[in-house]
């Protein structure tokens, strides 16, 4: 028999409105009073949110480090008070006044910044434009000395016509301009599925359900720390290694490297995960 079930000792507590804020229950006492005020065991509770038992009793004992973090025990205490008919909004505001506050949210980071290639910016043709005015340079100075020359040298004036012409067709080069090259697309989820062999890449999807899920880099840095919607997905890449942060896995579907990975989840279940470019070895 489970723990929770069918608590002789427990008894709802009685009205605190009024109570000054020294007397006021913890977070964790006033989840657990308002659930047998309303009849209901651990295992109600539980099956009810999705929320394991062993972490509602840690909630209820006042414990929020099996919850993985800040961000997932607002979460489980959110889903714990509206499961027992509570306004979630003052507890969580006490246990951010009890754990140092709200932190300020994290930007995510573009994803496949490396990937994105910029077109090159050329400049005119410079050299064929200086072949061009060496060229009529030359013409001009061979027309020159055919005009002062006169007509009794016929070998100086063909030399002197031959080099007249020859700036005639080339005097006058349109410079090419090279086309820039069209700036490469962001990388589609199939091109994602290729997964390269040089890099890390993960998809996070959310097919049955919605999770938390925090993604950093091998340098620590946060890809991404939020909520992930039934349906949505995020795709995360590094050169060496990610590490994820689930907070409901039984909703989340992962392709590492192209692959899928048929660990099975169990719903409700905070995993802590890492993932290389080996991973992974089978599946």
């Amino acid at each position: 028999m489970s723990i929770g079930n069918s608590p002789e000792d427990e008894r709802p507590f009685s009205d605190v409105s009024g109570v000054s804020e020294e007397a006021r229950p913890s977070v964790g006492r006033a989840l657990r009073q308002a659930r047998i005020a309303a009849g209901r065991t651990v295992d109600d509770i539980s099956r009810a949110t999705r929320v394991r038992i062993a972490i509602v009793h840690a909630i209820e004992a006042d414990d929020f480090a099996p919850c993985g973090g800040d961000v997932y025990a607002r979460g489980h205490i959110r889903t714990l008070a509206r499961a027992v008919h509570l306004d979630p909004a003052p507890l969580v505001a006490q246990y951010d006044a009890e754990h140092g506050g709200r932190p300020a949210p994290t930007p995510a980071a573009p994803l496949f910044e490396a990937e994105r290639i910029r077109p090159e910016r050329r400049g005119p043709n410079w050299t064929a434009a200086m072949v061009a005015a060496i060229v009529a340079v030359i013409g001009f100075v061979g027309f020159t000395a055919f005009k002062g020359g006169g007509s009794g040298n016929d070998a100086k004036s063909q030399v002197a016509e031959g080099t007249t012409r020859t700036p005639t067709q080339a005097s006058s080069p349109t410079p090419k301009k090279d086309k820039p090259a069209a700036p490469t697309a962001a990388p589609s989820d199939s091109a994602i599925a290729a997964a390269p062999q040089d890099k890390v890449t993960v998809q996070v999807s959310a097919p049955n359900g919605r999770s938390w899920i925090s993604a950093k880099d091998h340098n620590g840095r946060m890809l991404f720390d939020g909520l992930l919607k039934k349906g949505e997905s995020k795709t995360f890449q590094d050169n060496t290694k990610i590490n994820l942060i689930l907070g409901d896995a039984g909703a989340i579907q992962l392709y590492v490297n192209g692959k899928k990975i048929q660990d099975d989840f169990r719903p409700g279940a905070v995993e802590r995960l890492t993932y290389t470019k080996g991973d992974p070895e089978v599946g």
